[in-house]
Parts: C-alpha cells; sequence; structure tokens
C-alpha cells in the first residue's frame, strides 16, 4: 500500500519492517503503529485491508468478528474523508460476509490520547451513519487517560444506540476497569487482566458476567505479562470470569486467533478449557440471538467431534 500510495516508508522491504516488531510496551507499539496507518489513503485501501483479514481469520476458523477502526487517525491526523474510509471498511466486510460466511461489524474506537474535540467531531460525521456502527469503543495509551475523560463521549453513543466496549486494565491500573463499567457504561471490557489486582472488582467482574476479552499473545507480546505460563486467563476461567480469546493485532503480534488459542494450549490448557472459552465469545458477542445460536450449535459440534 505504500508503494501504490507513495509514501515514503524509512525501511526497504517486508523483512526489514517486520524487524521493528519488537516492543518495550503499549507505547513503542502505538508508534509503529500510527506511523503505518500513514499508508492508508482510498477507499480501496480500507476494503482489500478488511478482505486480508478476514481471509486470515476465515483461514483460523474465524466465524464472527467485531473490528475496531480509529477514524480519529485516519480523519484528523490524515486528512481522510470519514465516509470514504467507513465505506471502504463496510464493502470489505460484505465482501467476507458473502465469501466465507463471517459476520460481525465495525467499533468506532476513541483514540484516548487525542484531543477531545477531535472525538467529538468523529461521532459528529458519524451520527448520520449510526445505524452501520456497531458500537463504540475506547483504545490507545491508557495511562494518563482514565475513562472518566470520556463520559461524555460515551453517553452520546449510547443515545445513538450503539454497544460500548473499553480498553480498560491492560496497562492501567484496576480502577480504570471499575470506571469504564460504572462511568462509560460499558459491556465488556478489552483486555482487563488488571481486575485480578482488585478482588473485590473480580468478584464484581464474574457476579455480573462482564466480559473480558483478553489478548493472550498480544500481552506478552508488550510485556504486560512476562511469560505466558503465568497469564491469569486459566485463574479467570476456573474463578468464573466470562472471558473470551482475542488477535488484537495480529499482524503485529505473532499471531491471529488460532495461535492464541495454541499460546493457551501450550501452557495446559485443556481442550475442554478452550471450548469454554469459545463458548464465551459467543456470549460476549454483540450477534444477534439467532446468529448465536448458530455458533453454539458449531461449536456443540466441534465439541462432540473433540469427545469433550
Amino acid at each position: 500500500m505504500a508503494e501504490r500510495n507513495g509514501v515514503a516508508l524509512p525501511w526497504t522491504n517486508i523483512d526489514e519492517l517486520k524487524a521493528q516488531y519488537r516492543f518495550e510496551d503499549l507505547q513503542s507499539f502505538l508508534d509503529l503503529y500510527y506511523a503505518l496507518m500513514k499508508t492508508l489513503k482510498t477507499k480501496d485501501d480500507f476494503k482489500d485491508l478488511m478482505v486480508a483479514y478476514l481471509t486470515r481469520a476465515n483461514a483460523d476458523g474465524v466465524k464472527h468478528t467485531e473490528v475496531f477502526f480509529d477514524p480519529q487517525v485516519h480523519v484528523c491526523t490524515n486528512g481522510l474523508d470519514f465516509n470514504m474510509v467507513l465505506d471502504g471498511l463496510l464493502e470489505g466486510m460484505m465482501i467476507g460476509r458473502e465469501r466465507f460466511g463471517i459476520t460481525g461489524g465495525l467499533i468506532l474506537s476513541i483514540v484516548r490520547d487525542m484531543d477531545i474535540d477531535s472525538a467529538d467531531m468523529i461521532l459528529d460525521l458519524a451520527q448520520p451513519r449510526k445505524d452501520e456502527i456497531l458500537g463504540i469503543g475506547l483504545d490507545s495509551a491508557e495511562v494518563g487517560y482514565p475513562p472518566a475523560r470520556f463520559v461524555e463521549q460515551f453517553a452520546r453513543a449510547r443515545r445513538f444506540g450503539w454497544h460500548c466496549v473499553a480498553h480498560a486494565g491492560e496497562e492501567g491500573p484496576a480502577a480504570y476497569i471499575r470506571d469504564a463499567l460504572d462511568l462509560l457504561h460499558a459491556e465488556r471490557i478489552d483486555h482487563g487482566i488488571h481486575v485480578q489486582d482488585d478482588h473485590e472488582l473480580l468478584e464484581r467482574v464474574v457476579r455480573d458476567g462482564v466480559p473480558l476479552t483478553c489478548c493472550p499473545l498480544s500481552n506478552l507480546r508488550l510485556q504486560v505479562v512476562h511469560d505466558m505460563r503465568k497469564h491469569p486467563i486459566p485463574r479467570f476461567l476456573n474463578e468464573g470470569v466470562t472471558c473470551t480469546i482475542n488477535s488484537d493485532d495480529p499482524a503485529y503480534f505473532g499471531g491471529y486467533a488460532a495461535a492464541n488459542y495454541a499460546a493457551l494450549a501450550d501452557i495446559g490448557m485443556s481442550m475442554e478449557e478452550l471450548g469454554a472459552l469459545a463458548g464465551n465469545s459467543i456470549d460476549a458477542s454483540f450477534a444477534s440471538d439467532d446468529r448465536k445460536a448458530q455458533l453454539h450449535a458449531e461449536l456443540a459440534a466441534w465439541r462432540t467431534r473433540q469427545a469433550l
């Protein structure tokens, strides 16, 4: 895409670029992530990117996906047209549905370390097309940008009829998870692994069935955890947390959905436990009830084949 759009990059080939995929923390990843977003210029770029992702996801057996996008960066930083970006992504999702039967939708994510005015502007642009977007999210640099900063934006999204999710407790403290639930009315917490630091909050997450979208390979690559054997997912599952397995930014973190499941198998999680995590992902999704029933039936057939 950089070549076809005439965007100069400091690397001459793919191998040199992939050598940059060694991250010290979340911010070192974000620096590269935002730099490479500049290569996306046209509707076809966004369409092709989505089709490429769905093609790869299909190879891993993904049936439903809820994809985040960061329009503040594309529009406010890189000067692109919001409707063009959205059109390209939606066209790509339609192609994915037609080719592979993959269902899903888009989650418009607020970039928490950009100014609030840019978030409001994006919501202004999104309002006429609110019915084409599944929900609102919150991502990017977490520490220093607490959920309390985004109360008005999430309230507006709820008035749009959107679902609400938020990255919280990845690098930020457990208190950010509580605030995302209480102030933003988040239905799902992305990452959320620092819930393990607050026993009372952990009990609440279990009691209320709050889903956590855990991303094991991402956590390892960004050094949120330093050893996969110490990842809290097995503990969460045993304690009744509705945790799910996700790939975060798979091109950067060394694995799509199946690789994340394989990483958990490698630390001793059983096929029964992996099946339970897959079931949680269906329950935690924003798919229709009919689609959830269909996916649960497919999972049940798989579990029968595995003699679970």
